[in-house]
């Protein structure tokens, strides 16, 4: 938890979230993880430290500032993973593809995999990219 005393709070800031104690433990389990993690997840981890709603609107707010990306796994859940590029509130640009194993249903960025730009046609507002590989991850093919 040293990390968190200093990198943590400074990612908040950065952003114009308070630092609060909820924050700084989703903020460390999210950015600890090596696969894209769901709310239900986030719960079990947390225990009793969370409730439901707060655990909600700090999600909800991590993803509108852009330092988490909302990816959904096959079966519909979406999971969440740190943004590895300096997406803001009014720039989320961590568009990358996502491996999706089929076996665990781990939800993997990967990032050095960037997508083109894409032109949309006028009028039209982009919101995402989604564009998932699936496939078995190298703690499944075991």
């Amino acid at each position: 938890m040293e990390q968190s005393n200093t990198v943590y709070p400074e990612i908040l800031k950065r952003n114009s979230l308070k630092v609060t104690q909820p924050r700084l433990k989703v903020l460390e389990i999210i950015s600890t993880k090596d696969s894209a993690i769901s709310q239900p997840e986030l719960e079990k981890l947390l225990g009793k430290d969370i409730d439901r709603v707060t655990l909600y609107r700090v999600l909800a707010s991590f993803e509108e500032k852009g330092i988490i990306h909302k990816i959904f796994d096959l079966h519909g859940t979406a999971t969440y993973a740190m943004c590895s590029t300096n997406c803001s509130e009014h720039d989320h640009h961590d568009q990358h593809v996502h491996f999706i194993c089929r076996v665990c249903n781990s939800v993997y960025c990967l990032d050095e995999i960037t997508l083109p730009k894409v032109a949309i046609p006028e009028g039209f507002s982009l919101e995402a990219i989604a564009v998932n590989a699936l496939g078995v991850c190298n703690h499944c093919k075991k």
